[in-house]
């Protein structure tokens, strides 16, 4: 998986959209102006740190050696995956599902509604 891949695959998730609020170098993923995806593209290789159930982060990491805590995140809910043929590109396309899932989960009634129009 390569950086454009990864892109595309966030962009068709329903309502998303991406931007650099940080800096020229982390391509951010949001929905509904929350983020559930982030690019660090300086990095080699490839780099994605997604947002994960504590309990299922925790697996992760214990049995993926390039999963590994979030990078500059909160350690508990977000893990970095480093995309270096490692792991199969269906699983880390689950893990980008399951990150955009729990985001969504996580807004407003308000804002649910608002993805559900779009």
């Amino acid at each position: 998986m390569n950086v454009e891949e990864l892109r595309e695959y966030c962009l068709n998730k329903k309502g998303a959209t991406e931007d650099f609020p940080f800096d020229e170098e982390t391509l951010v993923f949001k929905v509904m102006g929350k983020i559930f995806a982030l690019v660090p593209l300086e990095k080699i290789p490839l780099q994605v740190n997604l947002k994960c159930d504590p309990g299922l982060a925790f697996e992760q990491r214990e049995k993926y050696e390039t999963v590994q805590p979030g990078y500059h995140m909160n350690k508990k809910h977000w893990n970095t995956v480093i995309i270096d043929g490692s792991v199969r590109r269906n699983l880390i396309l689950q893990w980008i599902d399951h990150s955009y899932d729990l985001v969504v989960k996580g807004l407003s009634t308000k804002q649910k509604e608002e993805l559900r129009r779009i």
